[in-house]
């Protein structure tokens, strides 16, 4: 297995967690030294804070052990292409490069929707596409459901088809 597919494999591994407990399936791990050093998993739905995206809460998770701690050295690997948020910190810790699973269509910032690394003054290496699928499905089923955290004005509820109108 390649160095890729290994951690995409636990990073998956997270999402799944993320998933059965109600938050969009994204797990990321950062490695260092070929070991994994931070987790993290979307948290946004239990804390109600837009801004506990994986990647952030393995950030804030090496930031407690170490505030000093250097970031040039440390891969991250998460399940879906970072978000424009996420994208600018990751660039602006000077993360050594980012792999990620699917591409995220809607608010990607490594070049699905806006490619951060073209505006920014230290481009990281980025590779996507790894376990894409996997990734995908997770997705999917989560997107299948109503997400119960949604304030009521948000929730999405399926239109009745025309022949029922």
């Amino acid at each position: 297995m390649q160095f890729n597919e290994k951690w995409m494999t636990a990073a998956l591994e997270l999402a799944e967690k993320a998933l059965a407990n109600g938050e969009v399936p994204v797990g990321c791990i950062f490695v260092r030294d070929g070991a994994i050093v931070a987790k993290g998993r979307n948290d946004v739905n239990r804390t109600r804070n837009a801004t506990r995206h994986a990647e952030m809460v393995a950030v804030d998770e090496i930031l407690a052990a170490d505030p000093g701690d250097k970031f040039d050295d440390i891969v991250v690997v998460v399940t879906v292409e970072p978000c424009i948020m996420c994208a600018c910190a990751l660039h602006n810790l000077g993360v050594a490069s980012v792999v990620y699973g699917c591409a995220n269509d809607r608010f990607g910032g490594c070049g699905s929707v806006m490619d951060v690394a073209a505006v920014h003054r230290k481009p990281v290496n980025v590779v996507g596409g790894v376990f894409a699928v996997e990734a995908m499905r997770l997705l999917k089923t989560f997107y299948m459901g109503v997400n119960p955290n949604a304030p009521p004005e948000k929730v999405k509820t399926r239109k009745k088809p025309i022949s029922e109108v």
